[in-house]
């Protein structure tokens, strides 16, 4: 896996801060959000090597198409995603309402027919150009007031789009107009909405979707919302911030510690711009001594009280999920949960979609 060498690091330096408490976790999101400690037993300049820093957020340049996983290598992509929808729904006739029509379903497994409670309605829906192939869906969500507890981003969901129903692990991020999105570690209770982004069946909008939560006792509504777009471009970025304090301060000159162990990582990191929570930027002149402080410079005098931080980024992507068809009952998710089914086949799939 792509990332699984940095979510192994990830759990051992939380680890290292507190003892595994998901709570605590959520609610140290919410009060210092994105901070980070350096870990005692590897440089930083390693721990985050796949890290950047950035003049501006909003406004500095990110390729859309560096450094992409594998998994992208097996999705599609539109060239011009609103001129296609518009096209497929101008060419799209359908059937009018209200007229009485007859089907006839061929190659129909044997066990499908026997499976089928007659009580329970046989839905068909039909696919539009593309609708069976794989991108990135970018949806539109808000929470329920109903749903309390947080929910974390790759967190395994059942996503309920149209007719279909799988397994997602999306990534959240906020849904702002810069070409860049934040990712959100957590969509939180008190969040207005955010955007989710998975690796999914290509859907077009204004698509409904309804999110639910496996828990002991059963399937819990947790969300909803509708499909914003279809677009494996959108850039997600995931903020970690570095943070130390003045030891020494002289007028805007500063004598830094708390933020790295070596005076090689002070050398790495030095380009990168500093800031405090207190509004002042600066930048890091020197390393001081063998234990990783360092001399910084700053726009105006820093108060003893203020924190020093170092905003560092990196592009995530969603992950595939391979089950992307999920049983309709819950007894019958419980039995999946219990027994994981053999792999699917990715052209049968294609077909059944």
């Amino acid at each position: 896996n792509y990332d699984s060498d940095e979510k192994d690091l990830e759990n051992k330096d939380q680890d290292k801060k507190h003892p595994k408490n998901e709570k605590h976790d959520v609610d140290d999101d919410m009060l210092y959000p994105d901070e980070v400690f350096v870990p005692e037993d590897m440089p930083a300049r390693i721990r985050y090597q796949k890290y950047r820093g950035l003049a501006s957020f909003r406004t500095s340049p990110w390729d859309p198409k560096e450094n992409l996983p594998l998994d992208f290598g097996r999705i599609f992509q539109f060239k011009d995603f609103n001129l296609t929808r518009k096209r497929i729904e101008k060419k799209h006739t359908g059937i009018r309402s209200g007229i009485w029509v007859t089907l006839h379903v061929r190659d129909v497994h044997e066990k499908v027919i026997n499976s089928r409670d007659p009580k329970n309605p046989l839905v068909i829906s039909g696919l539009f150009k593309h609708e069976n192939k794989m991108s990135v869906v970018n949806f539109n969500i808000n929470r329920v007031s109903s749903y309390t507890e947080a929910i974390k981003s790759k967190e395994e969901l059942i996503f309920h789009v149209g007719f279909r129903r799988y397994l997602a692990k999306p990534l959240f991020s906020d849904n702002s107009r810069s070409a860049k999105h934040k990712l959100e570690k957590y969509f939180h209770s008190t969040s207005r909405g955010a955007v989710a982004s998975v690796i999914a069946p290509i859907t077009y909008p204004p698509a409904p979707l309804v999110v639910f939560k496996q828990l002991e006792n059963g399937l819990k509504f947790a969300a909803s919302g509708s499909v914003l777009d279809v677009n494996p471009d959108r850039l997600i970025i995931k903020r970690i911030i570095l943070t130390g304090k003045a030891l020494k301060i002289s007028r805007n000159r500063v004598v830094m510690h708390q933020m790295f162990n070596n005076p090689e990582d002070v050398k790495w990191f030095k380009p990168v711009q500093l800031w405090t929570k207190y509004g002042r930027v600066g930048h890091i002149k020197d390393p001081v001594g063998t234990h990783g402080k360092c001399k910084c410079y700053f726009d105006n005098p820093v108060g003893s009280q203020d924190t020093i931080c170092m905003s560092l980024y990196k592009r995530v992507f969603p992950k595939w999920v391979t089950m992307n068809d999920v049983p309709r009952t819950e007894e019958a998710l419980k039995s999946y949960k219990q027994n994981p089914s053999d792999p699917v086949d990715e052209e049968k799939m294609e077909e059944m979609s």
